[in-house]
Order: C-alpha cells, then sequence, then structure tokens
C-alpha cells in the first residue's frame, strides 16, 4: 500500500470562525439547504458530530455516488482544524483502500482566511495515483466552498 498526498487552498473574505462553523460544525444543516442540487441531506449515523462519529452524506439524484460516510478523526475548534477519513461509499473504488482529509482555516491579513485542505489517499498495492484520477472529486469541493462562501457574504450575521 502506497501514499499519496494532494494539497491544496484558497482564500476567502469571509472570517475563518465563520468558515469552520458552516462547512464543519454546522455543515449537516447548512449543506444540504444552500446545495440542495447537489447534496440532498447530511446526517450523523453514529455519534453527536464530535471525534468517532460517523457521517453521512447522501447526495441529489443524479450524480455519479448516492451516498459517502465519513469517520471523524479530529475536530479541533480552537485551532479551526478537522480531519475524516471516508469510510465507505456506493461506488466501488478500484484504486485505494481509504482516504484521510484534514482542512485548516487559519486568518489572513485581510480578515479572511486561508482554507488549507490535504487529501492523503492510502492506495492498494502497485496503484499509482495521479492528479487526474482525483480531479473532480476536488473540483466539486472547491465549488462546495465557494457556495457557501457566497451564502455568507450575503448573510454576514450568520456564523457570526
Amino acid at each position: 500500500m502506497g501514499i499519496t498526498t494532494f494539497t491544496q487552498e484558497f482564500t476567502t473574505p469571509i472570517a475563518p470562525t465563520r468558515m469552520f462553523k458552516a462547512l464543519v460544525l454546522d455543515s449537516h444543516n447548512l449543506i444540504p439547504k444552500i446545495a440542495p442540487q447537489g447534496i440532498k441531506s447530511i446526517e450523523f449515523i453514529e455519534g453527536d458530530g464530535g471525534v468517532g462519529s460517523i457521517k453521512q452524506i447522501n447526495f441529489a439524484e443524479g450524480g455519479h455516488l448516492k451516498y459517502l460516510k465519513h469517520k471523524i478523526d479530529a475536530l479541533d475548534s480552537d485551532n479551526l482544524v478537522y480531519k475524516y477519513t471516508l469510510i465507505e461509499d456506493d461506488v466501488v473504488f478500484d484504486k485505494t483502500e481509504s482516504v484521510v482529509y484534514e482542512v485548516k482555516f487559519e486568518a489572513s491579513s485581510n480578515g479572511g482566511c486561508v482554507c488549507k485542505m490535504s487529501s492523503e489517499y492510502h492506495t492498494k498495492a502497485g496503484v499509482e495515483l495521479k492528479e487526474e484520477d482525483i480531479k473532480q472529486g476536488k473540483e466539486k469541493a472547491m465549488g462546495l466552498y465557494k457556495v457557501v462562501e457566497e451564502y455568507l457574504s450575503a448573510n454576514p450575521n450568520v456564523y457570526a
């Protein structure tokens, strides 16, 4: 088994605590409300949202995935860090054993934040993963971050 890591980051004018609350702490309520065309629902099927909880994301009809399950590995509200592992989905991945994600929200000099994300792909023996293999997932994640940014910009008192 090999490990391939990809990183990406983007800046936003939204304060880091607001992005963390929207994308991590309250995502199960907010995301289906503001992005129903992509995500039908998010629910905790085990736990209450803390470390060890399992969250299931149910996608809207017509996408290539029906659901994903994540296990929360770390949730640090003081340092705005969230780490979770993809443990199940409805598509058979023939290249990976698991995927571990970490997201960190850091303050930027303009009052907004820098969102730093890393994805650690634990590949099956003999498999080499290229960035093209995960491009679609990265683009969808960035699209979701932008939707949240737009919503928070339009609603400055939400998660303030």
